[in-house]
């Protein structure tokens, strides 16, 4: 019997999905404005819930300096299909500069409350 060779395979390249559901990022300076970025967004059917969470304690470098600063943390439950908007109104309305907007996959979830987000962020046709 002759020699057995093995083959490399070559590496596979890692699946890459895009998440169904996304958990949306921001901050503000006061409450009132983080209940004005969360009735937004659900209004407007962006966000099918939004959690805000206060006050949150945040430490970062800005123009050269180390800043502290207290700040609401707002937490969207939206849908990929819904994140283009929800930036573009999240942009639009708040009032840093530089707003923090980080997207985080939802990678899994009870089915009745997955579908419920997909339900309360389907935009609404008008006949």
């Amino acid at each position: 019997m002759g020699a057995r060779t093995l083959r490399k395979r070559p590496p596979r390249s890692p699946k890459v999905t895009t998440p169904a559901l996304l958990t949306v990022l921001t901050t503000t300076d006061s409450e009132e404005k983080a209940h004005s970025l969360a009735q937004g967004a659900v209004e407007a059917r962006l966000a099918a819930c939004v959690q805000i969470s206060a006050p949150v304690t945040s430490v970062y470098r800005w123009q050269n300096a180390i800043e502290t600063t207290e700040e609401w943390q707002l937490l969207f439950k939206t849908t990929a299909e819904r994140y283009d908007e929800l930036e573009a109104h999240l942009l639009a309305a708040h009032d840093y500069e530089t707003p923090e907007i980080v997207a985080i996959p939802v990678v899994r979830g009870s089915a009745r409350y997955l579908d419920w987000v997909f339900a309360e962020t389907a935009p609404v046709i008008s006949l």
